[in-house]
């Protein structure tokens, strides 16, 4: 089984080829959804956020975290992000490490493993896990206007973009990188032709 990162910053269309990938075949991890699971009621990570950020956060009854209320005093300052992720990315790593060593999709067997990545420089020490780093990029300005174009307001646009790492680091990364500058279908076009280099017509997932 082959296993890729895909990362990207926002509004780059990561999301959309990890679609088009999972239109393919490919058996998909998101990192936002790992990141939620450690964030479960009664988990040990739960309870240090409790403690760093606050009780409140914790509905008394069902013990399930206002995640809405942790993100604006997470986000706050970059000093507070910090304490955040000093105490998530620890178990996020580990459940990570258990994926993607485990027989995880052997029901499936898929040719290929999409790990979806937002934060590709806060997880480097999980790029051995990977075969290789699908890079998804388009210049900043197309990336805010399509970013605006859905609902987000420019500053919160530009307040994530300064929170995620670089196009440069992102490219020095890569292992092959897709220009999402154009339209749909082009971007169609460019995933076929690396889905075709990578895993080739006789190796397609079922």
């Amino acid at each position: 089984m082959h296993t890729t990162f895909l990362a990207g910053g926002i509004a780059s269309g990561k999301s959309t080829v990890a679609r088009m990938l999972h239109e393919r075949g490919a058996w998909l991890c998101d990192l936002d959804q790992v990141s939620r699971d450690v964030l479960e009621s009664g988990g040990p990570v739960l309870a240090q956020i409790a403690s760093e950020f606050g009780d409140d956060l914790i509905d008394p009854e069902t013990g399930e975290l206002d995640r809405l209320g942790l993100a604006v005093r997470a986000f706050a300052s970059p000093e507070a992000t910090e304490r955040l992720e000093a105490i998530e990315m620890p178990a996020i790593r580990e459940r990570m490490s258990h994926i993607l060593t485990n027989t995880c999709c052997a029901a499936t067997e898929p040719a290929l493993t999409v790990v979806e990545v937002p934060l590709l420089d806060r997880v480097e020490d999980l790029l051995p896990l990977a075969d290789d780093v699908l890079v998804v990029t388009a210049p900043l300005e197309l990336r805010r206007a399509r970013a605006v174009g859905r609902g987000m307001d420019a500053e919160d646009f530009d307040a994530r973009v300064a929170r995620q790492a670089s196009d440069e680091y992102l490219r020095a990364h890569a292992t092959h990188v897709i220009e999402n500058t154009a339209d749909v279908e082009a971007l169609e076009r460019a995933v076929e032709a690396w889905w075709q280099a990578v895993l080739g017509s006789s190796h397609g997932c079922e």
